[in-house]
C-alpha cells in the first residue's frame, strides 16, 4: 500500500483534496477549501514528478497563503450581499390607503393589506379612502403624510 501512495503520490494527494473539499461542502467555512487547493497543487507537483520533501511544504505553504490572504477577501464579499432591510424599516416609503380618518392623533390605514393605527404631522387630516404616504413608523403606528402633490384637507376642530 505505501509502495502504491510514494508510486502514485499526485492521485494520494488528489484524493486529498476530494475528501477536503466534500467536508468543505459540510461546514461552509471556506477553511478547508484552501486545504482542498493546497493538495490540489502539491497533487500537480506531484504529477510532475516532485518528491514528497517538495510537495509536503508546497501543500503546506499555498494552503496559508490561501487561508490568510484569500479566504478573508471571498468572506468578506460572501457577508457583504444586499443589505435587505426587514421588519417595519421596509414600510417607510409605502403608500396606503387610508380606512378611517386620519389625523394628528389618530386614524387608520391598509397597509400592504394590514391594518395599521396612523397620524399626521403638521396639522393634516385626511379622509377614508384617500391614498397616503409612510414617512415613519412609530412603535405601532405609521406617520403619513400626503402621496400626491395635492393638498390633503385641513385638519377641522
Amino acid at each position: 500500500m505505501t509502495d502504491w501512495i510514494r508510486e502514485n503520490a499526485w492521485a494520494t494527494w488528489l484524493g486529498v483534496a476530494v475528501v477536503l473539499a466534500v467536508v468543505e461542502m459540510l461546514s461552509l467555512d471556506l477553511v478547508l477549501l484552501m486545504f482542498a487547493i493546497g493538495a490540489l497543487a502539491a497533487a500537480a507537483a506531484a504529477g510532475l514528478g516532485a518528491p514528497v520533501f517538495v510537495t509536503v511544504p508546497l501543500f503546506a505553504i499555498v494552503s496559508l497563503l490561501l487561508l490568510f490572504l484569500v479566504r478573508p477577501s471571498i468572506v468578506a464579499k460572501l457577508h457583504a450581499g444586499p443589505t435587505l432591510q426587514t421588519g417595519h424599516v421596509n414600510l417607510v416609503g409605502a403608500t396606503a390607503v387610508v380606512v378611517e380618518p386620519v389625523d394628528e392623533r389618530n386614524g387608520r390605514i391598509q397597509l400592504r393589506g394590514e391594518l395599521w393605527s396612523a397620524r399626521t404631522t403638521h396639522d393634516l387630516a385626511f379622509d377614508t379612502g384617500t391614498e397616503v404616504l409612510v414617512t415613519q413608523i412609530d412603535g405601532a403606528t405609521a406617520v403619513v403624510t400626503s402621496a400626491t402633490t395635492a393638498s390633503p384637507l385641513s385638519k377641522e376642530s
